[in-house]
């Protein structure tokens, strides 16, 4: 072969699949615009305390089971979960080592219910954080944010969006009995449950 019809027909392949991506972009684009798909509606709806403690030093001992659902709102387009992490924080800060869920398919208007364990052995946390936990147990209730993050898709047919960022965050205050030590730190290694049905916030 001529190296000029060899450098024609490379040219023409670039083409022919310049083409395909463009359509196959074109396709995404307007199936986008036409369906817009809602983002999903997330729900904590359960969380159980094992242990919520100050450790040694400025240290968080956690151990919650958390209950969270997810509904997709929309009718025609399913959605694909990838790489997803669950964690808690408190004050803003993590007390708990990243869990990772399965990947997940998710029908339109089905709902999805993951029941992870959320663990954080001896977590390093700033000095104010530690005294406030300490203030907050005393009192009987704390602040907690149960997190979750990842990768989602869009899916219309064998049409797949790219991949967006998926953020959700659940604030819930834990109601416990506080039981106090001869310090007056208080020590809540009983198990607890806290029943809810809280609305996350969804950010993709």
């Amino acid at each position: 072969m001529a190296a000029g019809e060899y450098s024609d027909q490379k040219f023409r392949l670039l083409a022919a699949l310049l083409t395909f991506l463009i359509l196959a972009g074109v396709t995404v684009a307007v199936a986008w615009l036409v369906l817009r798909p809602s983002k999903p509606h997330f729900v904590l709806q359960n969380v159980v305390v094992f242990d919520l403690n100050l450790t040694a030093g400025d240290s968080v001992t956690a151990n919650f089971q958390v209950t969270v659902a997810s509904r997709n709102p929309n009718g025609r387009i399913a959605v694909n979960y990838d790489r997803l992490v669950a964690g808690a924080a408190y004050r803003g800060q993590q007390i708990t080592l990243p869990t990772r869920l399965p990947a997940t398919y998710q029908a339109g208007k089905e709902t999805i219910v993951w029941s992870p364990f959320l663990y954080g052995p001896q977590i390093p946390v700033a000095p104010y954080v530690g005294v406030s936990l300490r203030q907050d147990q005393i009192a009987g209730t704390v602040l907690v944010t149960v997190r979750v993050g990842g990768g989602i898709r869009w899916k219309v047919g064998t049409v797949v969006s790219w991949k967006y960022r998926l953020t959700v965050n659940c604030p819930v205050y834990l109601n416990f009995p506080a039981r106090k030590n001869g310090s007056g730190v208080a020590v809540g290694t009983a198990t607890f449950q806290n029943h809810l049905i809280l609305d996350c916030h969804v950010d993709v």
